[in-house]
């Protein structure tokens, strides 16, 4: 009886579809944050993940394919830890916030957030631009959500929920910045986080 040949890049049967697949995202985002877009390669993601660059084309086409995955899958990580956070209802709101912040700057830390989005959007089409906005925006909606309770609960004062949750995700980003001798603006993450917090509150007048 003749075997089914199996297709090019096709992983054999004993490595479940699944698994295979969360490696490549796992690695491949690992290497993009890393890296950037522009430097990694498909081969490069291939030889970390201990594959063949074929098993590697038979999830993804392209590397913007790839990527574009790779961020959805983090953002939507993402938008369930900032749920699990705002969400602890036994903690004040500003508590709640700061510990946002706080996650936010440790894991963003080492990397420019917007030279690597840059980068990245010139390779993408308009089709995987428009999913990854779409991932942030359910990531900012969580934000939202807590602010409009916040001001029906009459815990701080009502302004446009859309445009304070904005004003706070923009916030965050200045978390990042590094001067040219790559100094932030504060020595330590518990600092900016309370600047960054106290400014916030400051300006919504609570």
């Amino acid at each position: 009886m003749q075997q089914k040949q199996r297709s090019l890049g096709r992983p054999r049967h004993d490595q479940q579809d699944k698994p295979t697949k969360s490696i490549i995202l796992e690695v491949a985002t690992k290497l993009f944050l890393q890296n950037g877009y522009k430097i990694v390669s498909m081969d490069d993601i291939a030889k970390a993940c201990n594959l063949t660059k074929a098993t590697i084309y038979y999830y993804y086409s392209t590397k913007a394919e790839l990527y574009t995955d790779c961020m959805i899958v983090m953002m939507d990580y993402i938008r369930e830890q900032i749920s699990n956070i705002l969400n602890r209802d036994e903690l004040p709101l500003k508590s709640r916030f700061h510990q946002l912040i706080k996650i936010h700057l440790s894991a963003t830390e080492d990397i420019d957030l917007n030279n690597f989005m840059r980068d990245a959007k010139i390779s993408l089409s308009e089709e995987q631009k428009k999913k990854m906005k779409q991932s942030e925006e359910k990531m900012h909606e969580i934000i939202q959500h807590t602010l409009m309770e916040a001001m029906e609960k009459g815990e701080i004062p009502q302004h446009d929920p859309k445009f304070v949750t904005q004003l706070f995700t923009s916030l965050l980003n200045v978390g990042n910045h590094r001067d040219e001798n790559g100094q932030a603006f504060f020595t330590s993450i518990d600092d900016m986080a309370k600047n960054i917090g106290d400014f916030f509150w400051k300006g919504l007048g609570v």
